[in-house]
């Protein structure tokens, strides 16, 4: 069962700190980690963490999803994995090389 999580919705203030100590409220957290504007530094306002293991992870989004934190209802659900890019390299303009 997969232990990563998304979170949206989050205050811009939360810290990657705040973040982890929400969630290690209900179950061991391994990482916690805010999203962060490159270009300003900035909260994206969503963020990942890594729970100890799967049922830790579900504990949390039992109690947390749809909840509010700081003002904000955040959304909380298993972190989907990214699919494979295109090994062509073209970026999907279906271009030819010769």
């Amino acid at each position: 069962m997969n232990k990563s999580l998304f979170v949206a919705g989050l205050d811009f203030g939360i810290t990657d700190e705040d973040l982890k100590n929400i969630f290690a409220e209900h179950g061991d957290v391994e990482s916690a980690k805010v999203i962060t504007d490159r270009m300003t530094g900035r909260s994206r306002g969503f963020g990942f963490v890594d729970m100890a293991n799967g049922d830790a992870a579900m504990a949390c989004i039992n109690k947390l999803n749809n909840t509010n934190v700081r003002g904000r209802v955040i959304t909380v659900k298993i972190k989907e994995e990214n699919p494979p890019r295109n090994s062509s390299g073209g970026g999907g303009n279906n271009r030819r090389s010769y």
